[in-house]
């Protein structure tokens, strides 16, 4: 079963990027980061009900909170940049930019960690590096900013790229912080205290902006498809700790298959956004998913 909860993880994980995408068209994407993680976190608390690890709350050492909370803030960044560069940009371009993370995890690891990948792991980080240049597909059309909740004029070039690599490296820090300081408490609890983290950062940079006032003009549809994103999430996050809890479960082999939902992400796009691959970008796809699966090697 834990086999089938990853590959769950990475498909709600896939279709996360989707209802985003139609969820922020029209509202500004601070503002949609927010609300959303507001879902997330009350998905974060049920998992941690779930495994029954709210006790140990005391437990937990001063430099594991602190660590908590900079990773919680390096996710809110991630987030902020990832929904900036979904409300420019096509979904499955942003989407590939984002999987760069596990390139820039691995130097940095490399790096502050002192860790030694094996071959067939780098030889994975080239092709993943070289798949996310290749679906980047410079030809083809660019996608103009929304009207409304965007704070971009018609004129204006959309920096999706630039949002989309910051949103990669933000999420890479993530990693390395929860690597580093996490280390005493329960993963589960980890992730809500983090997303607790996340939403108060997410809203401080909301009020900051005065844009609190724009939740009332939000309409139905982008409701819906923020809340259902939220849910998604939570979802991905639910199946994917699910899977890791099993004791039969290799995280070896957790990891990689959550990372395929890029794969997710542009079959989903193209039926619902009809979001086309080039052969170009189709290549770099095979060569992105090539290069996530050496790394179970």
């Amino acid at each position: 079963m834990w086999v089938v909860f990853a590959f769950l993880s990475a498909l709600f994980a896939g279709a996360t990027a989707i209802l985003a995408k139609c969820g922020i068209q029209n509202v500004n994407s601070n503002v949609a980061t927010a609300l959303r993680t507001g879902v997330v976190l009350i998905f974060s608390w049920l998992i941690v009900f779930v495994v029954g690890s709210e006790d140990t709350i005391p437990d937990i050492a001063p430099r594991t909170f602190l660590f908590l909370i900079l990773s919680g803030l390096a996710t809110g960044g991630s987030w902020l940049f990832y929904f900036r560069a979904l409300q420019l940009g096509e979904v499955t371009k942003v989407a590939a930019v984002d999987k760069f993370s596990t390139v820039l995890t691995m130097l940095l690891a490399m790096l502050f960690l002192q860790e030694r990948p094996g071959i067939w792991q780098l030889v994975g980080v080239v092709l993943i590096a070289a798949g996310t240049y290749l679906m980047l597909d410079r030809t083809a059309k660019k996608i103009q900013p929304a009207a409304a909740g965007n704070d971009a004029s018609p004129s204006a070039k959309p920096h999706w790229l630039l949002y989309a690599l910051l949103s990669a490296l933000f999420a890479s820090l993530t990693a390395i912080f929860g690597r580093v300081g996490i280390t005493d408490v329960e993963s589960n609890l980890g992730t809500a205290l983090r997303t607790g983290v996340v939403l108060i950062f997410a809203w401080g940079i909301v009020f900051a902006q005065h844009r609190q006032r724009e939740i009332r003009s939000i309409d139905r549809k982008s409701w819906v498809f923020l809340v259902l994103s939220g849910l998604t999430t939570g979802g991905s996050w639910l199946c994917y700790y699910g899977a890791l809890h099993d004791p039969q479960a290799l995280t070896s082999v957790v990891v990689p298959i959550d990372k395929l939902s890029v794969v997710v992400t542009v079959i989903f796009s193209r039926v619902f956004l009809k979001e086309r691959l080039s052969r170009r970008a189709l290549f770099g796809l095979v060569l992105l998913v090539a290069g996530t699966l050496l790394q179970l090697l």
